[in-house]
């Protein structure tokens, strides 16, 4: 397709200005938004992203593909209530006070505003109503949902986010969802009228996603590999990975299958002491956040790739980044029976039944002792991925919202 520039499309002589906000990971290693700011760039707006620092993105202020990215300061990596507030309240501050700076310097038209939390509305708020600028909502969690799968109840803080998730819908010009589930809650719960809700997927960009030569070291000696990537948090069900690979070295007796587990986050510390106490250390590598080489290094040598997911609403309802990748490259996936991570992966993935870890265990081990299947399951998911499902068919969907956006 021909792709009309922000400033075609609106007639103007400067092409419109983009501010993307986004609090949980450093860009350019947030996948989603990394892709969504160079589509924007590429479209003739130019682009500038305020995001938190972090391992590998440690430069308060640098410039890539002529996307200028401001990183903030984080002190603190949340673990518990009261430290989510003290996280979230210090990168509202910071965001506020970058979003200034970039406001009096090469300014904005429209502030792209990604969750989580659900507070930066209230920057969006500010300069949309008092200078008139564009306020768009990038959904990317369930926050409601979030808190009921970290904490295990409702309550009042859960009444509290449910009214900050409606105070950024009705902030909002327009929402983007990253999947249909997610459209509805902003239709439903957010009460936007449905013409004003994209659904943009998180497919994966199919020129960052490379398949390397493997490299035999990552499987630690034995015959075979397993490989996960992504946050280690609670609801990532990393803990239930670790039940799962005990069935298989203790009751299936396989001491042939290497683990590795690519990913930071605030659960990564108790959950190697977790391995440590459980024995499973030898068959366990934990890497800590990578690089793109060591990431699609690990997982072009994996011989099958793991979504442990903890199910529960939030995951349920969601698109997850790793799948896709996965089917980028041709893996074969094992992932718990949660509606979102079916429809995403259809046959390139087995399903574990519902926290069963003993039965995730045996689906991985159904597909190491089958490499033809695996071959199957791998070629489906690649060409599932590239004929639907990669960032390239998502791109003009994007786009197509900024245009009904400005006009």
């Amino acid at each position: 397709m021909t792709m009309v520039t922000a400033a075609e499309a609106t007639g103007s002589i400067r092409p419109r200005r983009i501010l993307i906000i986004v609090e949980n990971l450093p860009v350019p290693f947030d996948r989603r938004v990394w892709a969504e700011a160079q589509s924007l760039r590429t479209a003739g707006y130019e682009v500038s992203v305020i995001c938190p620092r972090g391992p590998f993105a440690e430069r308060s202020f640098e410039v890539i593909d002529g996307i200028e990215i401001h990183r903030h300061p984080l002190p603190i990596q949340a673990k518990g209530k009261l430290a989510y507030f003290a996280e979230y309240s210090s990168a509202l501050m910071w965001e506020f006070i970058y979003s200034l700076k970039v406001f009096m310097g090469p300014g904005f038209d429209a502030i792209h505003a990604c969750n989580p939390p659900d507070l930066i509305f209230l920057i969006g708020a500010f300069y949309k109503y008092l200078f008139g600028k564009k306020f768009v909502f990038d959904h990317h969690d369930l926050n409601p949902e979030l808190f009921e799968a970290k904490f295990g109840h409702r309550g009042l803080i859960w009444k509290v986010l449910v009214l900050l998730e409606r105070m950024t819908f009705k902030v909002a010009d327009i929402s983007i969802a990253t999947n249909l589930s997610y459209a509805r809650v902003a239709v439903q719960r957010g009460k936007m009228t449905s013409d004003r809700v994209f659904v943009v997927r998180s497919g994966p960009n199919l020129a960052r996603v490379r398949e390397l030569a493997p490299d035999t070291t990552w499987r630690n000696g034995r015959s075979h590999l397993v490989a996960y990537v992504g946050v280690i948090g609670q609801q990532e069900g990393i803990d239930l990975l670790l039940e799962a690979i005990r069935h298989i070295t203790t009751t299936r007796q396989r001491t042939d299958v290497q683990f590795v587990v690519m990913g930071a986050g605030p659960s990564l510390d108790m959950l190697k002491k977790a391995s440590d106490q459980m024995r499973l250390s030898e068959f366990v590598t934990f890497t800590g956040r990578v690089d793109d080489t060591t990431l699609f290094e690990v997982l072009s040598t994996a011989d099958v790739c793991v979504n442990p997911d903890r199910p529960n609403t939030m995951n349920d309802m969601s698109t997850m980044n790793k799948i896709m990748e996965y089917m980028a490259l041709g893996k074969p996936i094992v992932q718990f029976d949660l509606a979102e991570g079916r429809v995403s992966a259809g046959l390139a993935s087995l399903y574990a039944r519902i926290t069963d870890t003993a039965d995730f265990g045996d689906r991985v081990l159904e597909l190491i002792d089958d490499p033809v299947r695996c071959r199957e399951m791998g070629m489906y998911g690649r060409k599932r991925v590239r004929d639907e499902l990669s960032w390239e068919h998502e791109e003009p969907k994007l786009i197509a919202a900024y245009e009904a956006l400005f006009n």
